[in-house]
């Protein structure tokens, strides 16, 4: 995607955005909503950087768990990850923030480093992105259940037990977090998906967007 076309995008998203902002009925937000959908989907696959990313969807869950897996299994094998998580263990104000720079290093990738122009669709109580939360929690569970898997750590009714596996979770939850992160926003099977199965159908991915401004063809 040249440059040209990828500021032509984000100018696209910006106005769709101010336009859905402005919209009073439900019905016309939805129909701005898909506009954006279909923009999004209808970007050139081929472009790695400098994209839109539109929606949280579960194609974007499953490239997120794929990213989570890629960069989990070598923590699952790694016998640092124990150790690490046994010293954080004896320091509780370490397990805070290293949960915690797990979650700046997800909003760094999707919403700082400019790897992609990640948009905010939906907030959870109005307050945290869907797709940060949708990241997070998968990048979160992926560990526990990968290290509990693979007898990493065990769950007893032992609080130092329980303490230990989470801390150790904890310390496989920095890389696998950050792999949900670039799984998600990094290019992937949902728009490939949706522009075939929209072209095989016969369908123009633009119809939403002409609606929208009225285009009624020449």
């Amino acid at each position: 995607m040249s440059d040209d076309e990828t500021e032509g995008m984000v100018t696209l998203f910006d106005e769709l955005e101010e336009l859905e902002s402005l919209v009073d009925s439900e019905t016309e937000r939805a129909q701005v909503r898909e506009t954006m959908r279909v923009a999004a989907a209808a970007q050139d696959e081929s472009a790695v950087f400098g994209r839109v990313i539109w929606g949280f969807d579960r194609e974007d869950f499953a490239e997120a768990l794929l990213g989570s897996l890629l960069f989990g299994i070598p923590m699952a094998v790694e016998s640092g990850t124990v150790d690490a998580g046994r010293h954080i263990a004896s320091h509780p104000v370490y397990f805070l923030g290293t949960v915690l720079t797990a979650i700046a290093m997800v909003i760094g990738i999707l919403y700082v480093a400019d790897f992609q122009d990640v948009r905010v669709t939906h907030r959870i109580l109005g307050v945290v992105p869907r797709r940060l939360a949708g990241v997070t929690v998968t990048a979160f569970v992926s560990a526990v259940c990968l290290l509990t898997v693979w007898g990493v750590v065990e769950w007893t009714t032992d609080p130092t037990v329980l303490w230990i596996s989470l801390c150790v979770c904890s310390v496989a939850f920095v890389p696998i977090a950050i792999g949900a992160a670039l799984g998600d926003i990094l290019p992937g099977s949902c728009v490939q998906q949706y522009r075939g199965t929209r072209q095989h159908a016969g369908g123009d991915v633009w119809q939403p967007l002409k609606a929208a401004v009225g285009y009624g063809g020449v």
